[in-house]
């Protein structure tokens, strides 16, 4: 009955687990900028985290595990003469990450080998790009990988164009104008499309070797930010944004279509902007809310979003970043792991974990993940190749061994043997011919109900009294008649195949009236005038045994049983007419406080309209 009702999902028990404050990120100098960016990125190595710092622009990089108190100075990633906006790291190098800023560069930097926070040298060394890109007229403020293609790189800018890169030449390969600053970009998972949205309030979905739009669609009608995230290999987009009430949305969109699957799903009336993360491996989209704690979450099925659960927190957030898949702790049965800014003094972790007792590994939560080797050569990319990067087994990882890599389109073995026990029903038939007679003896009619035995009662009565018709034309029968019970209840008795015996001696203790009693004979000159119909019924055959049986005991237990049965109706009855009796009572007291209420409710109405008219018009006010 619960599958009716409940929707089977093995990620509906999700919930996420905070981190004590002993053990995130703290001593931190986040960034006040007032640029709409998530302030964080991660990778299964690093941290990176923009800085509020004098002199030019600059970032931080913090090693994962190094938790805790970090230290007053750090060594930070300077470079830029403007406050940064945005990082990303290379999802197929965690020591390469590019860097955006107020001052139109684009950074491309290598985390140094076996970088640290905690140094003893007297004199801090800052860390220096290694390539630096410039082609953007003012700001830049996004920058996003490629995630199927090695070393191609997006950046957007305020002179409302995107380039894409060859960060191993230097060169921008491509551009792609816009009317408006664009607020948000994503990539498609083979890496040939790209989804933007911008301050005309237009969702597009680039081809970007062509350097123009394929779809172009009217998007979230508020005022305020929208973002888009590309759900992986779906062939599918998320949105957040606004509705010109100002309330939170979420929508789903398939390339192409002019309108949202199912239109668009208001969230709250928050005013902070909802930040979508993507996790390809549990289908599911997480929204994190600036300026509030908690990030809900939703599973992608059937072409729409079920509500999973809600992480709530107290402490609000600016920043949020979730870790690569590969990067998740399979042996806690860890599906996903974000991290967010608190007061923009420390960084907390957050593990949304599967609530499960095995001691083995998970394949059914935890498919293969992108692994670290691209699918194509930037060169390759730009001549129009497409492809998905080779995936990584998790189990390995489970078991301290290599990443072991398999094709993008592998299928864990799990579901393999699950169609094994199919064949078991076929041998089924075969032993089940020997099992049949067991099962037989042993199969019980359920308990009658108080109605199924007055029914019984009543059809037995009827029986017996046409046989007592039918036995008074007929000659006087060698048997003596036992007076049977003013009221008898159905007791069932089956009567056996073979001929019951004939008795001619009275069962002692019984009364009867002369006329009734059939002379006596001896036992060789017995002769039964007795007719005997050919299909005797049930009930007659029953009566026949009990006045053939020689002793008066089974009578008696058969009116005891009939006493005992009698009782336990009556009180049956009895407790049941005192329910419907209170029940009653109940119904009546509640019928007369509905009365009463409506009284109320009828003398306060005209006085509830009045004020309901005064507040529409405040309304109206309001809007105009």
């Amino acid at each position: 009955m619960a599958g009716r009702f409940v929707r089977a999902s093995k990620y509906r028990h999700v919930f996420g687990k905070p981190t004590k404050k002993e053990f995130c990120y703290d001593n931190l100098h986040i960034s006040r900028n007032a640029w709409d960016t998530n302030l964080l990125k991660v990778n299964p190595e690093y941290i990176s985290v923009n800085w509020e710092s004098s002199g030019g622009g600059a970032f931080a990089v913090i090693p994962v595990n190094e938790r805790g108190k970090l230290p007053d100075q750090i060594p930070l990633f300077r470079g830029h003469t403007a406050a940064v906006l945005d990082t990303d790291w290379n999802p197929f190098n965690d020591r390469i990450i590019a860097s955006a800023s107020d001052d139109g560069k684009v950074f491309i930097w290598e985390v140094p080998q076996g970088f640290t926070l905690h140094t003893d040298a007297e004199e801090i060394v800052d860390v220096a790009p290694v390539s630096k890109l410039g082609g953007h007229s003012r700001k830049v403020g996004h920058v996003l990988f490629n995630p199927a293609a090695e070393n191609i790189l997006a950046s957007s800018s305020g002179d409302q164009t995107i380039k894409l890169w060859d960060i191993g030449t230097g060169q921008a390969g491509h551009t792609l104008k816009h009317p408006e600053i664009v607020q948000s970009l994503s990539w498609s998972a083979n890496g040939a499309m790209l989804v933007t949205t911008s301050r005309d309030k237009k969702l597009r979905v680039w081809d970007v070797r062509q350097e123009k739009p394929v779809h172009e669609h009217p998007g979230h009608e508020g005022a305020k930010n929208s973002r888009a995230v590309w759900l992986g290999e779906h062939n599918r987009i998320a949105t957040t944004g606004f509705s010109r009430m100002s309330e939170r949305q979420i929508a789903l969109w398939e390339p192409g279509r002019a309108q949202p699957i199912g239109g668009f799903t208001s969230l709250d009336s928050i005013s902070g902007v909802c930040m979508p993360f993507w996790d390809d491996g549990s289908n599911c989209l997480y929204l994190a809310g600036k300026g509030d704690g908690n990030i809900r979450y939703f599973e992608y099925q059937n072409d729409k979003f079920e509500f999973l659960a809600e992480y709530k927190s107290g402490d609000p957030q600016r920043g949020v970043a979730f870790v690569p898949r590969r990067g998740i702790n399979v042996h806690e049965n860890e599906v996903m792991r974000g991290y967010k800014t608190v007061n923009d003094t420390y960084i907390e972790p957050i593990s949304f974990t599967v609530p499960r007792r095995a001691e083995t590994f998970q394949s059914d939560i935890f498919p293969p993940a992108t692994g670290v080797k691209p699918a194509m050569t930037a060169k390759e990319w730009f001549d129009g190749k497409e492809g998905l990067p080779n995936k990584i087994d998790l189990e390995s990882i489970y078991d301290g061994n290599a990443p072991v890599e398999v094709a993008s389109d592998y299928k864990p073995p799990v579901a393999i043997p699950a169609p094994a026990p199919a064949p078991a029903p076929a041998t089924a038939p075969v032993a089940s011919p020997k099992k049949e007679p067991e099962p037989a003896p042993v199969a019980r009619a359920p308990a009658p109900s108080v109605a199924d035995q007055k029914t019984s009662i009543s059809a037995m009565a009827n029986k017996f009294q046409d046989d007592e018709e039918s036995g008074n034309d007929s000659e006087v029968s060698s048997f003596e008649e036992i007076s049977r019970p003013a009221q008898r209840q159905s007791i069932i008795i089956k009567s056996p195949n073979k001929p019951f015996p004939i008795a001619t001696t009275p069962p002692p203790g019984t009364k009867h009236s002369p006329s009734q009693v059939s002379p006596v004979r001896s036992p060789g000159n017995v002769t039964p005038s007795v007719k005997h119909t050919p299909t005797p019924s049930a009930a007659t055959a029953a009566a026949a045994a009990a006045a053939a049986t020689p002793s008066g005991t089974p009578i008696e237990v058969s009116l005891e049983q009939i006493k005992h049965l009698l009782v336990q109706q009556a009180v049956i009855i009895s407790s049941q007419s005192e329910k419907i009796t209170s029940q009653t009572n109940v119904i009546n007291r509640l019928a007369s406080d509905v009365e009463t209420l409506k009284k109320r409710v009828e003398a306060g109405s005209q006085e509830q309209s009045e004020r309901i008219r005064l507040l529409e018009l405040e309304l109206e006010e309001a809007r105009s």
